[in-house]
Formats: C-alpha cells, sequence, structure tokens
C-alpha cells in the first residue's frame, strides 16, 4: 500500500464521488411517453385509457410507499416489524368497506350478486397453493405487485422472478381442471353474507382483522420492544 494512500486512511478524507447526473430530464421524458400512450389508448377505447392511468398512479403509489404483501409475512419473521402487515390489514379493512357498499348497492338494485355458488370452495388445494406461493414469494423477494414494482425499477431478481411467475400461472391454468375435479369441488364453501347478512359480515371481517392488528402490535413490541 503506497504511502499517499495510507495517509488518506489516516486523515478519514476520501476520493470525492463523481456528481450524480440529474434524473429530471428523463422523469419529463418519461411523463410525455405516458401522457402520448394514454392519448392514443383514448382513441381506441376510454376504458383502456383509464386503465392505463390508474395502473400508472397505482404502481408510483406502490413504489413509493414500498407496499408489499411479501413484506407483510416475513418482516414480522425476520426482523419483528409488523408495520407492513398492520398497512396490509388497514387496507383490508377499507376495501371491505368499498366492496361491501358496491355489492350492497347491487343487492338492493335487483342485481346479481356473487353469493355462496360463485365462492371457490375451501380445500386441500388452497393449502398447497399458499405454501408454493408463500414460499416462491419470499424466495423471490416480492409476490406479484411487489415483482412487478422492482421489475419497473431495473432489479434482475425481480425481472427473473416475473418470467417464472407467467409460466407458473400458464401451467397453473392448463392443469386446473384436474385440480378442481379432485380436490376443489368437494370442499366447504364460505361467503359470510350468506351466514351472517351484510351487516353481521362486515363487523365479523371488522373484528377478525381488528384482532390480527393487535396481534401483530404485540408482536413487535415483544421483539422488538417498541
Amino acid at each position: 500500500m503506497s504511502e499517499e494512500i495510507r495517509s488518506i486512511q489516516r486523515s478519514g478524507t476520501r476520493t470525492p464521488r463523481k456528481p450524480k447526473k440529474s434524473q429530471i430530464p428523463y422523469g419529463i421524458a418519461l411523463m410525455i411517453i405516458i401522457i402520448f400512450i394514454g392519448i392514443a389508448l383514448s382513441y381506441k377505447s376510454g376504458n383502456l385509457a383509464m386503465f392505463w392511468i390508474f395502473g400508472i398512479c397505482f404502481g408510483f403509489v406502490l413504489q413509493k410507499s414500498r407496499f408489499c404483501f411479501t413484506a407483510s409475512f416475513r418482516d414480522p419473521w425476520i426482523t419483528g416489524s409488523t408495520s407492513i402487515t398492520k398497512a396490509v390489514l388497514i387496507a383490508f379493512a377499507i376495501t371491505t368497506i368499498g366492496f361491501t357498499a358496491i355489492k350492497y348497492g347491487a343487492f338492493i338494485n335487483g342485481l346479481p350478486i356473487p353469493g355462496m355458488s360463485y365462492v371457490v370452495p375451501i380445500s386441500f388445494a388452497t393449502v398447497i397453493g399458499g405454501v408454493l406461493f408463500g414460499t416462491g414469494m419470499v424466495i423471490a423477494g416480492g409476490c406479484a405487485s411487489g415483482t412487478l414494482m422492482r421489475v419497473g425499477e431495473g432489479f434482475m431478481m425481480q425481472m427473473l422472478a416475473l418470467i417464472f411467475f407467467i409460466i407458473g400461472s400458464l401451467l397453473g391454468a392448463y392443469h386446473f381442471g384436474f385440480w378442481k375435479i379432485n380436490f376443489i369441488s368437494n370442499g366447504p364453501k364460505v361467503f359470510l353474507p350468506d351466514y351472517f347478512g351484510w351487516f353481521g359480515a362486515v363487523i365479523i371481517q371488522f373484528l377478525i382483522i381488528g384482532c390480527l392488528y393487535v396481534a401483530a402490535d404485540l408482536w413487535q413490541k415483544k421483539k422488538m420492544g417498541a
């Protein structure tokens, strides 16, 4: 090691880094491209343009908030933090209100509502699928939304995960008939409004979410002392 390097280490000074290039021009160019694509889609279909805008907004919020279902299951075991877990539970509570309002509004107006006959039964296939998907998303570092978000950020690991996510989905769809006949069709169905009514179903779901939220909060205090 040269004397010059030793003197730099002793003095604590570091070689000045090159200033990072501004990302603003890239952001402006990307915004222009997004707008032009939205306009082009609007000429073909208003719904396509709306889906495009919603997808862009959803992805932006997802990326900035670092919202990830994988982290909500993984972090409590690895780090003890349940902040994302509690955020997911809050999201479930909000969507419970929204979906119930939409479905009940259709119900009182005489429109068909997915009841017991439309609910997919709980079966052994649910357990197998949950274990496989949970294992895969922890290894890959993201669920479907988290993988798409990180693909947009340029992560190569998630690009590889996305490819096999698509392959696995196609294989699952191809073999779905086997699972439906042998496992799914014989399982029990659970649709809370059919058992407890719309109001009772919402109350029960809120109680379950509330208990999970309290349990997550207590878990974090136990593991992290905060």
